[in-house]
């Protein structure tokens, strides 16, 4: 069963947060992130993409940026524009765009559990990225990228946060300049912590990295080169679990480079091989079915409709980026590592079908494809199979912002 705890967060005061609240690090380059902290020196950027207060030539991956992250986030603690709290809590954190809200459970989960698949993932890591946080982690001693975690939703569960958001005042609500509003609650009442630790612990026996993978990995990597020295802070890390009936998962799309030699006639017709193809001119393909595509090239979009006989049945099988990678990517491209091959990027859904047309008709790429997206019972049924899923495979927003709430592994 789920391990869980409250714990001591570091956390802005009321009238600063939303000043400190920042993206998440992982979202912008530096060169974002330091006009994004343009004239807010209390942006949480400066802790979590410490380089823009380094020279552009820093190497952002250099021993002096995560010192400088440290520096940082020891002048907000200085300056109490950041102070811990005085007992464990556990914290709800409410997120509403376009009208739409979904609730989570601010917690701290137990590495434990992840190398033990009681948190169960659905994604390979990239060392180098692990790395970073690893280091960001140990030198600043905060973990302050949330893991986003999901799990099958519990009436109880769900009835005891949704009572609590009813008779408290939140601590934090704003609107953020992307439209979404944030709102945070403190349930720091010690017999309403119990119960929220038991109920996890008896009702929900396991639960999903849908976002954060390379974090939950640093965490636990963390603890292990600290060896003797683990605290006990470092034998867990800094989540959020999400109901499955609550979470939004959008399209992650693709765009490459070139034809692999290909005419675009000779990739239509060898496309026509696995896919019914259908012109649509101007219309934006949007999928709105599984196994239905859409491709846009020299202007045309079109949509494809994968025949029978190009997947099968299985988790990974079944999912329409493994239908495109097998016998688009991979057969008629030649891309068949996703993760390195520099000739395909990916756009996430949040940036709307018109950031394809713009990528492709600018010249920077041939081809976009956009895909339908992954369902969180898919997601489900791939990590519980212990499979993986193709990279760049799901993107959730609305995003957690950074900074609200940070956990810190040395007292």
């Amino acid at each position: 069963m789920s391990v869980i705890k409250p714990f001591k967060a570091l956390r802005p005061n009321a009238q600063s947060a939303k000043q400190v609240a920042s993206r998440p690090y992982d979202v912008l380059n530096s060169t974002e992130a330091k006009v994004e902290a343009q004239g807010n020196p209390i942006s949480f950027l400066h802790i979590t993409k410490s380089e823009i207060d380094l020279s552009d030539t820093t190497d952002i991956h250099s021993q002096e940026v995560y010192e400088k992250a440290k520096e940082n986030l020891h002048f907000f603690i200085k300056r109490e524009i950041l102070f811990r709290e005085s007992k464990d809590c556990y914290y709800i954190y409410q997120l509403i765009m376009n009208g739409r809200s979904q609730t989570g459970l601010v917690a701290v989960s137990s590495v434990d559990d992840y190398e033990n698949g009681i948190i169960k993932k659905h994604e390979f890591t990239r060392p180098e990225k692990e790395q970073d946080r690893i280091n960001h982690i140990k030198t600043s001693g905060a973990q302050t990228g949330n893991v986003f975690l999901a799990y099958r939703n519990n009436d109880e569960v769900d009835a005891l946060i949704e009572n609590w958001k009813t008779a408290k005042n939140p601590v934090y609500d704003f609107v953020a300049d992307d439209n979404i509003q944030h709102t945070i609650w403190i349930v720091n009442d010690d017999e309403a912590v119990a119960r929220i630790s038991q109920l996890f612990a008896e009702k929900i026996p396991c639960t999903y990295i849908a976002d954060g993978h390379h974090r939950a990995a640093s965490a636990a990597k963390v603890r292990k080169a600290l060896g003797s020295d683990a605290t006990e802070g470092s034998n867990y890390f800094l989540t959020t679990l999400f109901p499955s009936n609550q979470l939004y998962i959008m399209d992650y799309n693709r765009v490459v480079k070139d034809l692999n030699g290909l005419t675009t006639a000779e990739f239509i017709d060898k496309l026509k091989e696995d896919f019914d193809v259908v012109a649509k001119g101007k219309q934006i393909v949007q999928p709105s079915v599984l196994h239905e595509f859409g491709l846009y090239i020299e202007g045309t979009w079109y949509q494809l409709t994968a025949k029978e006989g190009t997947y099968t049945n299985d988790p990974i099988g079944v999912l329409d980026v493994t239908i495109l990678s097998n016998n688009v990517l991979d057969k008629l491209l030649g891309i068949t590592d996703q993760r390195t091959d520099k000739r395909i990027d990916f756009v996430g859904g949040i940036r709307g079908l018109a950031e394809l047309e713009k990528r492709v008709d600018s010249g920077e790429m041939k081809l976009a494809f956009s895909l339908f997206a992954v369902t969180i019972d898919q997601l489900f049924d791939i990590a519980d199979s212990g499979n993986v899923m193709p990279p760049k495979s799901t993107w959730f927003e609305p995003k957690l912002r950074d900074g609200l709430l940070t956990h810190l592994i040395y007292e």
